[in-house]
């Protein structure tokens, strides 16, 4: 499998490249922001394992040429036009970039009907099955249990909450639909509502992610956790979802289906 990384010399980006070679697949593209301080650097040595001779460039319509996935952990403006590249190669793409909003959602939509995307907030497939058991949870506990999600991350992290606690939040509402989502809670806030779902982040030190469920009920309580001890679950994902879409038609995929395969 040949592969094309964007967002190259990101933590995510040379995790990838560094695990590449294990998982089976050869690294021929590398592309990263012209801001990058990797820029021009093989990104073999950039990520520690010597060089690959894959030079990171800020090109990433070239870094595209002879992939047969590119797996994507860069920004939601560069993952725009990458999908606009990738459809013109084609080229298959597999993309961890958070936040996606409405626009960006229906760009990743449009790129689906000409090549195979799949987009994760959280390449874990743990985390996945932590969404499954959400839905199931939420169905067989009903209303006299409230729900609330923390999440915690690297002080770096600079969205949140994050894309897997927004997952996360989507699967609960999969079994109770008319939850409202409160994000944090200061002040005078009054009563918790029946029909809320808070949503919390918590930042700092070197946490890589952090995500715990707690379904609060009267005299128990139960709390599904996921927490990821290394980046390399992020990119074993990744790179276990490319391998997936290397024999998929066009069309939009999830860990789900990869989980399923």
């Amino acid at each position: 499998m040949k592969i094309a990384i964007v967002g190259a010399s990101g933590r995510m980006g040379l995790c990838v490249a560094r695990l590449s070679a294990s998982e089976g697949a050869e690294v021929v593209g590398a592309a990263d922001s012209p801001l990058s301080p990797h820029l021009g650097r093989d990104v073999g040595e950039a990520a520690g394992i010597g060089p690959l001779g894959v030079t990171i460039s800020a090109d990433t319509a070239a870094c595209l040429l002879g992939a047969d996935v590119v797996i994507d952990f860069s920004t939601p403006s560069a993952l725009s036009g990458l999908l606009r590249q990738a459809m013109c190669v084609p080229v298959r793409v597999v993309s961890g970039t958070t936040p996606i909003d409405p626009d960006l959602e229906c760009r990743i939509e449009a790129a689906a009907e000409v090549i195979p995307v799949l987009h994760a907030p959280n390449m874990s497939l743990g985390v996945q099955v932590l969404a499954e058991l959400a839905t199931l949870a939420t169905e067989k506990l009903g209303p006299s249990f409230d729900v609330e999600i923390v999440e915690t991350h690297h002080r770096a992290k600079v969205d949140a909450p994050s894309g897997t606690a927004e997952r996360l939040r989507r699967a609960v509402a999969a079994g109770r639909p008319n939850l409202d989502a409160v994000y944090g809670r200061h002040g005078d806030a009054g009563p918790r509502g029946p029909n809320e779902i808070g949503v919390h982040a918590v930042r700092g030190g070197d946490v890589f992610g952090d995500h715990t469920l707690h379904f609060l009920g009267l005299g128990e309580r139960i709390e599904l956790t996921h927490r990821a001890t290394s980046r390399d679950v992020f990119a074993r994902g990744a790179l276990r979802a490319a391998r997936f879409l290397t024999s998929k038609a066009p069309g939009r995929y999830s860990l789900v289906d990869v989980i399923r395969a």
